[in-house]
């Protein structure tokens, strides 16, 4: 699979604007009344939410049984999971993001592989381990926009399926844990998984064409994602208008 082409991105057209906006969108969500100071519920009702949408996109139910006292279906517990240990990952992933993919993995995948394939990327593609340490090294090197480093995450791991298991949780975990340690919300309070899930068919066309490596599939991606992360801050209001 050819490298998605991300060096113009930040000169793009169309990408300034839409950093902005997401800025904007992500900033009137913080200073919402309800999230001011009562910021760990609203955080916590968002978690969940992101975390069903996420294993949504993967096939599972997206309704959970109300009566069920466990959850049964992996994917769903593997994305619980994730959304619960995201927390103790931010300051792990600025300086040593390939562990907390591992983790992310070992999170996400517990209930679908066996224990010696947990936090392991795919042994017989050579390319696989390329592909993480660019990423890593995009992830400690890169100066983009924080909405743009959401991005390139995203869409590298979901374009290169890493561990052959649960990428998709963990490429929505990592791109959520990046949303968190660079501060555009510190929180977690926005929802752009639900916006990812809302887009159909749409999400893996975007994700198959980044995979051409054209510049244009890449700036296009990343449009994308800016406007979810708009959609996930208006789904984080409607959380914060509820709790008040």
């Amino acid at each position: 699979m050819a490298y998605p082409v991300w060096d113009d991105l930040p000169w793009s057209a169309g990408l300034p604007a839409a950093v902005e906006d997401v800025r904007t969108a992500i900033t009137g969500l913080r200073r919402h009344p309800a999230n001011r100071t009562g910021w760990p519920r609203t955080a916590a009702a968002a978690s969940v939410r992101a975390a069903r949408a996420s294993a949504a996109l993967d096939g599972a139910p997206l309704m959970l049984d109300a009566q069920a006292e466990v959850v049964t279906d992996p994917v769903v517990a593997g994305a619980l999971r994730v959304a619960a240990g995201i927390g103790s990952l931010t300051a792990i992933w600025a300086r040593s993001p390939l562990q907390a993919l591992a983790r992310l993995h070992t999170l996400a995948a517990a209930d679908l592989v066996g224990p010696a394939d947990l936090g392991r990327p795919r042994a017989r593609d050579p390319g696989v381990g390329a592909r993480l340490a660019g990423l890593a090294q995009l992830i400690s090197a890169a100066s983009w926009p924080a909405p743009v480093q959401v991005a390139v995450v995203h869409g590298e791991l979901l374009a290169t399926a890493p561990f052959g298991s649960a990428d998709g949780v963990v490429a929505r975990g990592a791109a959520r844990l990046t949303m968190m340690s660079t501060a555009l919300d510190p929180a977690g309070l926005a929802v752009p998984e639900v916006a990812h899930l809302r887009s159909g068919a749409r999400y893996w066309e975007l994700i198959d064409e980044l995979g051409t490596g054209r510049a244009s599939a890449a700036g296009g991606w990343v449009l994308e994602v800016c406007r979810c992360l708009v959609a996930g801050a208006r789904e984080g209001m409607s959380i914060a208008d509820a709790a008040v």
